[in-house]
């Protein structure tokens, strides 16, 4: 993708080897000086209407693909509902490739008649050349998560699509070697994927292959006061999860600090989609609920893994302590604190996902 900087590049250097060409020529001519001069700046009003018209082009160029990317981008990774049954939801991507709005992360919701079922992935490498294992992934996903009965089936579809795009794109790679028998070599090309689905009661159930397990956030419980003067009794109530908005800073403040409880859900965790066959059994792992007041973070290795200039790992388990709990600021907040880390330069994709339930 052709950038403003690389426009203005190309721009000035039609200026000045258009310009020194007929200065140099005129100068070096023999002849009066006026004339010369006069010469030589009707030269560079010329080359100057030149490179204007080259700017013009290229940003019209500039902008057809900036179109282009924000129409492959909305298909791929389309805008996810403010809310799904009673769960508020928000999500964000950043590329690591440059001039870049897609990559191989990517991410889905979708209310079906067995639950909410999300899935967050990351394929193999980054940027643009990932692009195309992601839609696969996520094109048979979006079909699977409504006609499969279990987490099992829908999981059994998206590595057969990632299979046949693996054939096809070896095929299309190595044309002598990869005639149309399946047998074909296949190249080299993964997928970390986790499933999640939530009931209606906040039931989560799980299959994970090769990613990071999310974050379950809880406010931290507080006890009931007990009666002036008393020293309670065996019917205080027992602590309860306090589930408060929370209030905005005001100019120039800082949000409040809270009192959270961060942990990451666990389970089985089977091979990255693409290494190895899946098992002839596949049986979703339940690793709690999601109970109302509670927010579930989603997240691709990218953000774990990011560094600062010196070589420090993003502290994303303490960012998300301190983090709003709504799940736009949320997503905003980890947003910004891991571009403030990398100082804007990102090694890898990161793909943001918050679920916050909102049922009573």
């Amino acid at each position: 993708m052709i950038t403003r900087r690389e426009t203005t590049r190309v721009r000035r250097v039609c200026v000045a080897a258009w310009g020194g060409a007929a200065v140099s020529w005129e100068l070096s001519t023999p002849g009066m000086l006026v004339p010369s001069l006069a010469t030589c700046a009707a030269f560079l009003l010329l080359a100057t209407g030149c490179a204007l018209h080259i700017r013009r082009g290229l940003l019209a160029e500039l902008r057809r693909s900036q179109e282009i990317a924000g129409a492959a981008q909305r298909a791929l990774l389309r805008p996810l509902p403010g809310r799904i049954d009673g769960l508020a939801l928000a999500a964000a991507q950043l590329s690591a490739s440059r001039g870049a709005a897609v990559g191989g992360d990517l991410y889905e919701a979708v209310p079906t008649a067995h639950g909410i079922r999300v899935v967050i992935g990351d394929v193999r490498g980054h940027g643009l050349p990932a692009l195309g294992a992601a839609a696969a992934v996520l094109g048979a996903f979006r079909e699977a998560a409504y006609d499969e009965r279990s987490l099992g089936g829908v999981l059994r579809r998206m590595e057969r699509a990632l299979g046949r795009h693996v054939r096809d794109r070896a095929r299309a790679e190595h044309p002598s070697a990869c005639p149309a028998e399946p047998e074909s070599p296949a190249a080299e090309e993964f997928v970390t994927v986790l499933l999640l689905q939530i009931a209606a009661d906040g039931t989560l159930r799980a299959l994970n292959c090769g990613h990071p397990w999310p974050y379950l956030i809880r406010p931290a419980p507080v006890p009931e006061p007990c009666a002036a003067g008393g020293r309670g009794s065996a019917q205080d109530p027992a602590p309860q999860w306090a589930a408060a908005p929370d209030p905005e800073p005001g100019p120039g403040e800082r949000s409040p600090q809270r009192t959270v409880d961060v942990r990451p859900l666990d389970g089985e965790t089977l091979p990255p989609l693409g290494v190895v066959p899946l098992p002839p059994v596949l049986r979703a792992h339940a690793c709690g609920e999601l109970r109302p007041g509670e927010t579930l973070f989603l997240h691709t290795d990218g953000a774990e893994d990011a560094r600062d200039c010196a070589g420090r790992f993003f502290p994303l388990r303490s960012v998300l302590a301190r983090a709003p709990l709504t799940p736009a600021r949320l997503v905003a907040g980890v947003h910004a604190a891991l571009l403030r880390h990398t100082g804007g330069r990102l090694a890898d994709d990161v793909a943001l996902l918050v679920l916050r339930n909102e049922r009573h």
